[in-house]
């Protein structure tokens, strides 16, 4: 689905939305506290609940400094502002939290899988990995897989999460799975600016859309739990005529159809 036509059916189906069964729901508290960073608080986070997981994204406002200011509008998307920060004025001014809660079970026990756009305008870029056990693509891994997530699980407090250490490569890497293996809650703040490359630039005074999606699989790649969010920077991006009629057309047909279910 284009960005331009999941922005129009966010805000249309709103009216609708007591008749659909949605899987997400939106402003909420994660399970049960933000244990990464300090003092960010809990709220905002477009949520999927699912087969005993629950997966949790949101923006929030991260520069010129950090605030608990996710400035939601209600149905999974947030608006932040354009502006470079940080080193080289490279980053942007919103950050994106995700939180994955896997209930009784080790976060070891699943495999993820990350989806984030690079693409500003109407279309899609996505750079995809696993954020728990992939080779962490950010440069400054240095092309290993190091993490800075924090651990921890529903009882932890505020600002408690556990993050993996070590003096060399191998005993940072059996803290981080030892770590795994043991906690339930497993999350982190991260910028777009991070993961860009070549194939994925991003520039933080551009007005877009950008979309990101999380997921949690089973052992046999069963698809058990998404979220996924958009964010409108700036003024968002504005669609040519003919993409707008069509975007327009296929909504018309999307509300016609929910009518006729709640018939």
């Amino acid at each position: 689905m284009s960005k331009i036509f999941r922005l129009f059916a966010l805000g249309a189906l709103a009216s609708v939305a007591a008749t659909a069964q949605a899987s997400l729901s939106y402003d909420q508290n994660v399970t049960s506290n933000v244990i990464a960073g300090t003092g960010i608080g809990n709220g905002g986070f477009t949520v999927d609940k699912a087969n005993g997981l629950e997966i949790g994204l949101r923006a929030r406002v991260r520069y010129p400094s950090p605030t608990n200011v996710t400035n939601s509008n209600g149905n999974g998307s947030y608006n932040h502002a354009v502006g470079g920060f940080g080193p080289g004025n490279a980053r942007a001014s919103w950050n994106f939290d995700w939180s994955i809660n896997t209930g009784t079970a080790a976060i070891s026990a699943y495999t993820y899988r990350i989806g984030i756009d690079y693409d500003a305008g109407l279309g899609t870029n996505y750079r995809v990995f696993d954020p728990l056990n992939s080779v962490n693509p950010n440069p400054a891994a240095g092309g290993l897989a190091l993490w800075d997530h924090s651990f921890g699980n529903s009882g932890t407090a505020q600002g408690a999460g556990v993050e993996a250490t070590g003096v060399d490569l191998a005993t940072f890497l059996a803290s981080y799975n030892a770590l795994e293996s043991s906690n339930s809650l497993v999350q982190n703040s991260w910028n777009l600016a991070f993961y860009s490359d070549a194939s994925h630039l991003f520039d933080p005074n551009l007005n877009g859309n950008y979309s990101i999606y999380l997921e949690a699989f089973n052992a046999n790649g069963g698809l058990l739990a998404r979220s996924e969010i958009d964010v409108i920077v700036g003024t968002g991006t504005v669609p040519e005529p003919g993409s707008l009629v069509l975007a327009l057309g296929a909504l018309g047909g999307l509300l016609l159809a929910a009518r006729r279910r709640r018939r």
